[in-house]
């Protein structure tokens, strides 16, 4: 066991002495387009200004590292995520139909994506990069609510719905370094937050990211 621990610590210390490593702060804006709705850009239907109402309501921050192999490179990132929004969403009521409520959706999480990246493009002061992979979510204070409930039969409380605690999902972009700047757009690939008790509850968790970082050293 003792020569193990000895032969693990002298393979790090040689792979830290020839790999790359950097860290930095980062944050980004969360849109809310996701696969399923992308053709509402082609449409005008999400524009800029969706994303100016959106950027206060969608956000996150964090920090991350770096360590590169030549055009290979490992980044574990830790970042906490928020996404507000605001439905206006019709049910059906057994007696009055075409019930009106807001549903209010409150998405906050602290997020750790570990990719695997390789630079495309590898020059000195700028390189072009393509990664994947897992992403670990943890829930941090999500809430989901109903009102301005008018009409039928429906108590608010009881459609409430509890956010998951933890979920695994896939990240999946590209990236351009320039000097110390790194800008990423990405697409998440995750499942619902919530285990929700209405058949057409449908918050797109699986969404665009862009973000911009500043590698300190």
């Amino acid at each position: 066991m003792k020569k193990f621990i000895i032969a693990a610590v002298l393979l790090l210390s040689v792979s830290f002495t020839y790999a790359q490593f950097n860290f930095g702060i980062k944050a980004g804006y969360n849109s809310s387009l996701s696969f399923s709705n992308v053709n509402s850009v082609v449409t005008g239907a999400y524009n800029l200004d969706n994303v100016k109402a959106e950027v206060w309501n969608n956000f996150q921050a964090g920090v991350f590292a770096r360590i590169g192999f030549n055009k290979v490179y490992f980044q574990p990132e830790l970042l906490y995520s928020i996404q507000k929004k605001d439905y206006i969403l019709t049910l059906n009521d057994a007696v009055n139909k075409n019930v009106s409520v807001d549903k209010l959706v409150n998405i906050s999480t602290v997020d750790v994506p570990l990719l695997l990246g390789y630079k495309i493009l590898d020059l000195k002061i700028l390189n072009v990069r393509a990664f994947a992979g897992p992403k670990l979510r943890f829930d941090a204070g999500s809430t989901l609510g109903y009102t301005k409930l008018t009409g039928g039969n429906f108590d608010a409380n009881s459609l409430l719905s509890d956010a998951k605690k933890a979920q695994l999902g896939l990240d999946m972009g590209v990236g351009v370094d320039l000097l110390m700047l790194t800008l990423d757009v990405r697409y998440n690939l995750i499942g619902n937050m919530y285990d929700a008790k209405l058949s057409d509850f449908n918050l797109p968790s699986s969404t665009f990211v862009i973000s911009l970082g500043w590698k300190i050293f």
